[in-house]
């Protein structure tokens, strides 16, 4: 039972890194969820560390499971986005203490994982986001990809007039038979345009519909995953475990997305994908940037038994996301045949890069002198 002894964070506006030590000298690097990430890294020192320093290192889902009961007048987003920080460096750990990847700790192990090619972008031609997409698979072997319809939370008002009715044949045309079409609405519609669009979508090809209306709305989600045969997909938003019970038992969607990040890590994402599991509705995870969200969800997909058809990897580089620059050492991410690959080294199996941290705000919490807080003195005296 090696005690949690050094908690360090290492943030900038849009990435936190966190580094958990033991006492037995074990470390673990995980990562709380992007954006926003220094309000993250606040919340993560003020109701994450007060209850793992001392802990347990090797319970991580008892630790996971103590915190949120001790902060059970804090739910919401940036609790479960904070909690993810801790829950990954510990998985990490624990993979570096036992020499193997953490899909092996999760009952799967190393494997290449099928990806599809994910495209950010609503601020683009058709014909432009056809050419890159046809591009990208003949270069990287990819056999399916996603492209955005819509407009984010649109309210039935698409990102120029007719853009949709024009991207679903341009890109079902251009990718031909041979690539799996997914496409993401982003809670654009309402249930009659979701349901219209449905139809034109199942008409060129097109067999993952995401998110179709707003999120929060599961009747109006149900409503649309009844009305077509393609799936309806849906969930990355969502962290609280009672809307994950209600989702699944009434199959509002056809296919579960949980976010390893938004859901507060792994041991709270692989509760959903055992209940989607029971209820025989695959799980294909939402990883849409190329942080540590990608990694851990690859290892997800090595190990759960229900893991869908396919890994969520975006497109979008540097240019896109200029705070992804520079994140890890080496190749994390290399796509060979359309795959990408949860290797045999331990842990996560990347590096973040020291350059990296260097340049990023620092802060560092150990028992010998971490000060609690009321709630955190009564925990510790137990």
């Amino acid at each position: 039972m090696p005690r949690i002894t050094c908690i360090e964070t290492f943030h900038d506006e849009f990435v936190c890194f966190v580094r958990v030590t033991a006492e037995d000298g074990a470390f673990g690097w995980g990562q709380t969820s992007t954006y926003n990430a220094d309000i993250t890294a606040s919340v993560f020192h003020r109701q994450i560390v007060p209850w793992a320093l001392g802990a347990d290192s090797s319970d991580i889902a008892g630790l996971v499971h103590l915190i949120e009961r001790r902060e059970h007048k804090y739910p919401g987003s940036y609790r479960a986005r904070a909690l993810a920080g801790l829950d990954t460096a510990l998985w990490d750990m624990a993979g570096r203490r036992a020499g193997k990847p953490v899909a092996s700790l999760l009952g799967g192990g190393p494997k290449p994982i099928r990806a599809y090619a994910s495209s950010m972008k609503r601020d683009i031609s058709p014909a432009d986001e056809a050419e890159r997409l046809v591009r990208l698979c003949a270069e990287q072997g990819f056999t399916a990809a996603k492209w955005r319809i819509g407009a984010e939370c649109g309210e039935d008002v698409d990102e120029w007039p007719g853009r949709t009715e024009e991207i679903i044949p341009t890109l079902s045309r251009a990718l031909g038979d041979g690539i799996d079409k997914l496409v993401d609405a982003n809670s654009g519609f309402s249930v009659p345009r979701a349901i219209e669009v449905g139809k034109i979508l199942a008409d060129h090809g097109v067999a993952h519909y995401e998110e179709p209306v707003p999120y929060w709305d599961l009747d109006a989600t149900k409503a649309v995953t009844e009305a077509l045969e393609i799936d309806v997909t849906g969930g990355e938003q969502d962290w609280d475990m009672g809307t994950w019970k209600r989702m699944i038992a009434m199959r509002a969607v056809d296919v579960v997305q949980p976010d390893v990040m938004y859901m507060g890590g792994i041991a709270r994402t692989i509760q959903v994908a055992a209940m989607a599991a029971d209820a025989g509705l695959p799980c294909t995870p939402h990883a849409a940037n190329l942080s540590l969200v990608t990694t851990c969800t690859m290892h997800l997909l090595a190990a759960i038994p229900n893991a869908g058809k396919y890994l969520e990897l975006s497109i979008e580089g540097d240019d896109y996301y200029p705070w992804q620059r520079d994140l890890f050492l080496g190749d994390p991410f290399r796509v060979v045949d359309g795959d990408v690959r949860v290797t045999e080294t331990p842990g996560w199996g990347v590096e973040i890069n020291p350059a990296w941290l260097e340049r990023a705000a620092y802060r560092e919490v150990a028992v010998e002198s971490f000060r609690p807080s009321a709630y955190g003195a009564l925990y510790h005296k137990k």
